[in-house]
């Protein structure tokens, strides 16, 4: 019997939910009702039957996603797997070629993933676009070059008062910031207030001054998770945002005055977070960068107009040349960005010319979003063209913050 590429019916999530559960080996549970099965749609999936029997799964959720001081729609995939027996028969490909054309009708001009594997997802065009920085620190070691600890006051929330006030914070501190989400209800829940996990009650503190709520941070608390006699707990921030550095250091200052606590572990932090150039002993924090989110553009010159850009002293114009583009052939061509050095901006598709960069669309992500400079990629060999090209997108792309997403999905 031929493979079928259709979305999934309302019958068969639970096929989807256990595909998730056999291939990411239970990560996310192992019934039919886990987190893949219960948080997806039918009509976001995109999967491949034999007969009535699910092979290869795949789901993207309609989010929306902060790019640079704008809000953009963006495809969320997940839950991709194939059953063992039917892999190497190029099925991903053809749910992901599919996938693509959808997003692109749609309207989503960008997407991202969680990457099981570089290998897999570099082939569809996908790029890194973020890492997780995580920190290890003692209390004892939170302290301050300058020796200013901050002077907001701080408050504990119990649940469900820190919500709303979580949010509307959340929603300021991520304005001009590039990869975070728009969050769900399910998003808050999973990733920031679940309670379930063996980390225990989350606690909320809030970080105030006259001007009211400037910060939060969300953590967990726990006993007999350090070999330490005096300090054997451990803290685990889930989430943290700030709108001054004062309520930044306020925070941290706060969790230092936890005397029990041997350990703060932050995992998901952004690669831009001013930690290591506060603390007097940065050395101490651990720091250890990891892979995150990655991305890849469905529609370039959507994503290029959809997106947010610095403000410039005189108008600025780059030429980008996709020379192939085997998933999404729209893209290919060359395609002139304008910024008229007052926040406008004009997308056009124009002739290839000595001034035009060559690229392909999985380095127009990383330079995109501002993973990485157009001096780095070019450095690289992944960009060609003069360098007063790559000098004007250096300029064109730079983005306020490094991009990061801190939501697993």
């Amino acid at each position: 019997m031929a493979i079928e590429i259709r979305r999934a019916t309302a019958g068969e999530m639970e096929q989807v939910g256990l595909m998730a559960a056999y291939v990411y080996g239970g990560a996310f549970g192992d019934g039919a009702d886990n987190i893949t099965a219960t948080s997806m749609r039918p009509e976001w999936t995109l999967c491949a039957f034999d007969g009535a029997k699910l092979v290869t799964s795949f789901g993207a959720f309609p989010f929306t996603m902060r790019a640079n001081g704008e809000a953009i729609s963006f495809g969320g995939v997940t839950a991709v797997g194939t059953r063992p027996e039917y892999r190497r028969q190029g099925l991903v490909r053809r749910i992901m070629t599919q996938a693509i054309q959808d997003q692109k009708d749609q309207g989503q001009s960008v997407a991202g993933l969680w990457a099981s594997q570089a290998a897999i997802y570099q082939r569809y065009g996908y790029a890194a676009a973020g890492a997780n920085r995580h920190y290890s620190v003692d209390t004892a070691d939170i302290r301050f070059y300058d020796v200013d600890p901050g002077s907001c006051s701080i408050e504990r929330l119990s649940m469900p008062d820190c919500i709303e006030p979580a949010k509307a914070l959340y929603r300021e501190f991520i304005a001009n910031r590039f990869g975070y989400l728009h969050r769900s209800s399910i998003l808050w829940g999973e990733n920031v207030f679940d309670g379930s996990s063996p980390d225990g009650p989350v606690y909320m503190a809030l970080a105030s001054d006259a001007e009211g709520a400037q910060g939060y941070v969300a953590y967990t608390l726990r006993a007999n998770k350090v070999g330490h006699r005096a300090r054997a707990q451990e803290i685990k921030i889930r989430d943290m945002g700030w709108l001054t550095l004062d309520a930044y250091r306020s925070m941290w200052s706060f969790l230092a005055g936890h005397d029990l606590v041997g350990r703060v572990l932050w995992e998901n932090a952004p690669v831009d977070d001013p930690a290591p150039h506060l603390f007097s002993e940065p050395r101490m924090l651990h720091t250890d960068d990891r892979e995150g989110s990655w991305m890849r553009l469905i529609d370039v010159p959507s994503a290029l107009n959809n997106r947010g850009y610095l403000p410039v002293d005189t108008r600025c114009r780059v030429s980008l040349t996709i020379e192939s583009d085997d998933l999404a052939p729209w893209n290919e061509g060359t395609w002139a960005l304008e910024l008229d050095g007052q926040g406008g901006r004009e997308v056009t598709q124009a002739e290839h010319c000595n001034e035009s960069l060559t690229l392909s669309v999985k380095t127009l992500a990383s330079l995109y979003t501002g993973m990485h400079s157009a001096l780095e990629l070019s450095q690289a060999g992944l960009i060609s063209g003069p360098l007063s090209s790559v000098r004007a997108a250096n300029t064109a792309f730079a983005t306020y913050f490094k991009p990061h997403c801190p939501d697993h999905y």
